[in-house]
């Protein structure tokens, strides 16, 4: 068969329709007067509508792991933020306890610190404050360090007081520090008088490695002496104004077959734990020279001039 007589269009089977570009214009076309017709008279509304009731089940399925982490992510947050302010109330909790502490100290210290400007004010003899530094190192003596010392013109025998009585009296001195032996020390002596009955006796350091106490020694066992008796200086001794609280009587004990009475003290100042303090001057120090030494003295000064 000639070549000339065959049809060049495609056979039946093989037919694709209208061309490629008649549909490119048709469904521009369509598109365009969908999206006209949707903005002006809202024609695919309710598709919408329809379609979103069927894919909201799918869509809640599929936002369920994001919102599960974004919680998860969450409550780590807040449970590190309420950590952190766990952390931080604890911190100003004891801040604040500590300023509390300090308050309370402080203001025990300015009691204590008026208590002693009260007795200092009622006391004639000269007087300087001292701080106390620390105790002694011997376990078997009462004594304690202070803060004053020859510089600052503290002399050996000077008595020393706190805000509640007599706490002991000046044994050394140092250039810069001083030693006071307690009233509650073994070795120490001191001449008091009952202010109810006006008799007169020594209180004796009577100390333990357990306990501070006085005993008033030598009274008789008929002597009036009751227990709450107060008990302040003579001032027969020389070294303590009188009229400083030393101690009150604790118990008295009668014992058959001794011409004396056992009789305990409790002394009146903080022997434990005192702070501040008072350094007088000894009374001797204060006392004018006797006439015999004051003519020595003139002796000495013209056999000098000579």
């Amino acid at each position: 068969m000639p070549l000339g007589t065959l049809d060049s269009t495609p056979p039946p089977f093989f037919r694709q329709g209208p061309s490629a570009l008649s549909k490119l214009i048709f469904f521009s076309a369509l598109a365009l007067f969908l999206m006209v017709a949707d903005v002006r008279l809202h024609v695919t509304q309710p598709l919408r509508a329809g379609l979103a009731s069927v894919l909201y089940p799918v869509q809640w399925l599929a936002l369920r792991p994001v919102l599960w982490m974004q919680d998860g992510a969450h409550y780590f947050e807040s449970l590190k933020a309420s950590k952190n302010d766990t952390e931080a109330a604890l911190r100003r909790l004891n801040l604040q306890s500590q300023k509390a502490v300090q308050v309370e100290q402080l203001t025990l210290e300015n009691s204590r610190l008026r208590q002693l400007l009260g007795l200092r004010n009622q006391v004639t003899t000269p007087a300087q404050p001292a701080q106390v530094l620390y105790d002694a190192e011997d376990p078997y003596t009462r004594k304690v360090i202070i803060d004053r010392g020859l510089l600052d013109a503290v002399e050996a025998g000077s008595p020393v007081l706190d805000e509640y009585g007599v706490l002991g009296q000046v044994t050394r001195v140092y250039p810069t520090v001083s030693e006071v032996t307690l009233i509650t020390d073994r070795e120490q002596a001191i001449p008091v008088l009952n202010t109810r009955t006006g008799a007169r006796g020594v209180a004796f350091g009577e100390s333990s490695l357990h306990a501070s106490a006085l005993e008033l020694r030598f009274m008789a066992a008929n002597a009036d002496v009751q227990a709450g008796d107060l008990l302040t200086t003579s001032g027969v001794d020389g070294v303590y104004p009188p009229g400083l609280p030393v101690a009150k009587v604790a118990s008295v004990e009668r014992r058959v077959g001794s011409a004396f009475a056992r009789i305990s003290c409790v002394p009146l100042a903080l022997v434990v734990g005192v702070v501040h303090v008072l350094v007088l001057k000894p009374v001797t120090a204060q006392n004018a020279p006797r006439p015999a030494e004051q003519e020595s003295a003139g002796s000495a000064a013209k056999g000098r001039r000579k």
